[in-house]
């Protein structure tokens, strides 16, 4: 069975809540507010994985989520808890969780979505679908690994996509939809005939000059 599951990367922002008996406490294991980062960007609120792949989290310190799934990330705090807050709940979620689709669809750009178990055709579906002249037999995937590049074509009209290890998107994926041939065809026989209508109204500019004279 493929790992369907995202891992946490550097540069993440984590979404962190912690609920006990001790609503003090609850506040002070809450996210941390949002901000103005470098350059005036702003930060979403929540904990970022620095460059280390470790949080730096209320009382507890740093701890090191890089690599692990949400679910991971959760036992591990909750662990840590143990001792400090009785009957605590942990629940971690991603903030900048975000893919990119570009090419032939309606609306490319790039999405942050709130639920990380996003699949290529929910993701095509933000994008508005495909354009006529879109390839889904085709589909590009780029993908970024532990700063490798990999790249995979995956077949939306097949009906076993769904087992592809690329058919659920990852952090920062990148979408590309090809265009079909046609469409550079057509393109070329609408330049092709351009200059063609162009003269055909001037001629009967000209002609409609002459006649009004």
């Amino acid at each position: 069975m493929q790992d369907t599951e995202p891992r946490i990367l550097v540069n993440d922002i984590l979404r962190i809540s912690v609920n006990s008996t001790s609503p003090e406490s609850n506040l002070l294991f809450a996210s941390m507010p949002a901000n103005i980062g470098p350059g005036g960007v702003y930060e979403k609120e929540g904990y970022r994985v620095n460059s280390n792949g470790f949080i730096n989290f209320p009382v507890l310190g740093e701890l090191k989520l890089k690599g692990l799934t949400l679910d991971d990330a959760q036992k591990v705090i909750e662990k840590q808890l143990v001792g400090i807050l009785k009957n605590s709940i942990v629940n971690v979620s991603y903030q900048n969780f975000k893919v990119t689709v570009i090419g032939e669809v309606n609306h490319p750009s790039t999405f942050t979505v709130n639920d990380e178990h996003i699949n290529m055709l929910e993701a095509l579906g933000m994008a508005g679908d495909l354009t006529p002249y879109g390839k889904r037999e085709n589909v590009l995937l780029i993908r970024e690994t532990e700063g490798k590049r990999v790249m995979a074509r995956v077949n939306l009209n097949d009906k076993d996509v769904i087992n592809s290890p690329y058919f659920y998107l990852k952090q920062n994926d990148v979408i590309y939809i090809e265009p079909h041939k046609t469409k550079s065809v057509e393109y070329s026989h609408s330049n092709r005939l351009m200059p063609l209508i162009v003269a055909s109204i001037s001629a009967v500019a000209v002609l409609a000059t002459t006649l009004l004279k």
